[in-house]
């Protein structure tokens, strides 16, 4: 029986190639020592802690890799490699996160969701009925003031007569505005229709974030479950094979208990996936205005991240040019300037002119009355000063929001940046890598070259290499979507 501490001090190494040909060199060197056990007829305890010998068939698959063509000659580095690498091919499809997940039919794409989102989520419908009533405003400011029309009558006894004649009058006043009143008040209600439609924009770009960041959540969960029940399917089967060595007296007990007890980490994996996978397709589904969430709902899309192509520099001043939330600010200093010019036309007098007809007896007379009020006392002071106040306010948060404009783009290139980085290691290296291992390492283990613990090892270090990558994936497509927003600028194709 090998002797288990000869596979505990096992060095990392960063070539697949590396890996397959340490595996198969390990076959090699054991091969006088299974073929004997199995000529004796030896096997392991039920009990043990680490791999038997394989059959004849394995023992004989082995030895034609060790040797090239059967002549027993030493073999090169590709026939070494190809029975391990074959097999960690074989168990590669499925498992590889960089594939999209599998749709349905009508699955919808990011911009049919973005799409479905704006006709119907609640919360832009309520922003878009909110600018339609702030734009009614602009009729009610442009309105002139209305004349008053009055009717009296006195001395109306019986019988009439000369000295208590009948006597009626109208009068018809009207009070007009100074200090270009009306003008500015269109201009104050202008300037906060402009100011709300910015918000509104502002809003929507909101909105939108939202809808990309669940669609990009749900999007991975769905990739996540369909990688956990592959693996799932996939280490059932191994734990199959484990059985069918543990019957022939291939694999101790204690072995294959130890494997079929990660079953429960795979089922509790695929359990929890299937859980996020619902949840996030109601919350997507929520921001796209359905009241009642569908089960049957899917989305499809890439899971690879794109390449921003534009600078750190040009998003910025992107963002200084169409942030809505900047020019919402932009619109408050204008809002506040024309509150304030007619804060000031509020504080200057404005005349009533009445004209009256009179009628007592068989006489006609008729008069007229200017009303002015003197602004001693109150003359809007007060109102002005608040006013004053506001334009200052209005500037200082202007550029309160422009400095926000700056940060928010540098801080989502910074996490772009770092992430896209990491994701592309994973891509371009850290799955191949790990795939490659997995798989020798389930051909050393299914062959009896690999201890039980060293298997489990490689089989955690390739769950790890794919949860890491997704994760990796996942938040370069969420700072994409931040950096979108933060600049103003769609950056998804």
């Amino acid at each position: 029986m090998r002797n288990r501490s000869s596979i505990q001090h096992r060095k990392r190494v960063s070539s697949p190639r590396a890996v397959s040909l340490i595996a198969a060199l390990w076959l090699v060197s054991a091969m006088p020592n299974l073929l004997a056990q199995v000529a004796g007829g030896a096997g392991t305890g039920a009990g043990s802690a680490t791999t038997g010998t394989t059959g004849a068939a394995a023992a004989q698959g082995a030895q034609s890799t060790a040797t090239s063509a059967g002549h027993g000659t030493p073999a090169t580095e590709a026939q070494v490699a190809t029975g391990p690498q074959a097999y960690a091919a074989a168990a590669a499809p499925g498992t590889d996160p960089r594939k999209p997940p599998p749709a349905s039919p009508g699955a919808l794409t990011l911009q049919q969701v973005i799409d479905q989102a704006r006709r119907a989520n609640p919360t832009l419908l309520a922003a878009e009925a909110n600018l339609r009533s702030v734009r009614a405003q602009e009729i009610q400011a442009a309105v002139r003031q209305n004349p008053y029309f009055g009717i009296a009558g006195t001395g109306i006894t019986e019988p009439a007569d000369a000295a208590t004649p009948y006597t009626y009058s109208v009068q018809v006043s009207r009070l007009f505005e100074r200090g270009n009143k009306r003008e500015y008040r269109i201009q104050d209600a202008r300037a906060t229709t402009a100011q709300t439609a910015a918000q509104l924009e502002d809003t929507i770009r909101q909105t939108i974030l939202q809808v990309k960041t669940a669609f990009t959540h749900m999007l991975f969960a769905k990739q996540s479950l369909a990688i956990s029940r592959a693996q799932l399917a996939d280490f059932r089967h191994e734990v199959d094979i484990a059985h069918d060595r543990y019957t022939a007296g291939d694999l101790g007990r204690l072995d294959y208990e130890r494997l079929d007890l990660q079953l429960g980490d795979f089922e509790s994996d695929a359990a929890n996936d299937a859980i996020a996978l619902q949840q996030a397709s109601d919350q997507l589904q929520t921001l796209m205005g359905v009241a009642t969430p569908s089960q049957t709902f899917d989305i499809t899309g890439d899971i690879v991240p794109p390449l921003v192509t534009q600078t750190r520099e040009q998003l910025i001043s992107q963002a200084l040019a169409s942030r809505p939330d900047l020019a919402a600010a932009h619109a408050g200093v204008d809002v506040a300037n024309a509150a304030y010019r007619l804060a000031i036309a509020n504080g200057t007098a404005d005349p009533t002119l009445e004209g009256e007809y009179e009628r007592a007896g068989p006489e006609n007379s008729a008069g007229f009355n200017i009303n002015i009020p003197i602004r001693i006392f109150d003359r809007n002071q007060g109102n002005k000063e608040t006013a004053r106040i506001a334009i200052d306010t209005a500037n200082l948060t202007e550029i309160a929001a422009r400095n926000q404009v700056t940060s928010d783009v540098d801080q989502a290139w910074v996490a772009y940046t770092q992430a896209k980085t990491l994701s592309d290691r994973f891509g371009s290296h850290y799955l191949d890598e790990s795939i490659d291992v997995l798989g020798i390492a389930r051909f050393a283990f299914d062959h009896g070259g690999l201890a039980l613990i060293d298997y489990l090892d490689a089989l955690r270090d390739a769950r790890s290499t794919t949860s890491d990558a997704l994760n990796a994936y996942q938040q370069t497509w969420i700072a994409i979507h931040q950096l979108s927003a933060s600049s103003a600028t769609e950056l998804t194709p």
